[in-house]
C-alpha cells in the first residue's frame, strides 16, 4: 500500500485552517475565563444561555482537566496541523492525526452538547462556536479524506 497522498483542494487547506485559527480564539477566550472567572464571558447569565452556569458546571471538566484547556490544546494542535506549510508536507501520519483529531473531537462535542441540552439545561454561547468549529472541521476533513489517501476517483485517473 503506498502512503503517497494525492493533492488537497486548497479550499479545504484554507478552510481548515481558517477553522483552526477561528476554534483557537474561542478556546483562548474560553480558558481565560475559566481561570478570571465566568464574569468576563460577554453571555446572558440567565434563561437558557447562560455561560456562567455551563462553564462552572461539573461537566466543565474531564478527568479532572477544565473542558476549556481541552479545548485550547486540541485548537493549538489543529493550528499548527492544518497550517498550509504542513499540509504540503502531504505526511500520511500528520494526516491521520487530522482525521483522528476531528474524529475524536466530534465525539466529545456530542457528549458535551448531550451534557449542556440534557444535564446542565442551559447552553453557552461561546461553547456553541466551538462545536460549530469542531462539526465544520469534521465534515471539510471528511470530504478531503478519501481524495487525499487516494481512495475516490483521483487515484484512478
Amino acid at each position: 500500500m503506498s502512503r503517497t497522498l494525492q493533492p488537497v483542494s486548497r479550499w479545504a487547506v484554507y478552510t481548515t485552517w481558517l477553522l483552526s485559527l477561528v476554534g483557537l480564539g474561542l478556546a483562548i477566550y474560553l480558558t481565560i475565563a475559566h481561570y478570571e472567572g465566568s464574569q468576563i464571558l460577554a453571555c446572558s447569565d440567565t434563561g437558557l444561555v447562560n455561560c456562567a452556569k455551563v462553564t462552572t458546571s461539573a461537566q466543565s471538566y474531564f478527568l479532572g482537566i477544565p473542558v476549556a484547556v481541552l479545548g485550547l490544546a486540541n485548537f493549538v494542535i489543529f493550528t499548527i496541523i492544518n497550517s498550509p506549510w504542513v499540509w504540503r508536507m502531504k505526511n500520511y501520519w500528520v494526516h491521520v492525526a487530522r482525521i483522528s483529531l476531528s474524529i475524536g473531537g466530534m465525539i466529545f462535542v456530542l457528549w458535551l452538547v448531550y451534557a449542556e441540552l440534557i444535564i446542565i439545561n442551559n447552553i453557552c454561547l461561546y461553547c456553541t462556536g466551538v462545536h460549530i468549529v469542531t462539526f465544520a472541521m469534521f465534515v471539510v476533513l471528511m470530504r478531503v479524506a478519501p481524495e487525499q489517501l487516494g481512495w475516490g476517483r483521483s487515484a484512478t485517473q
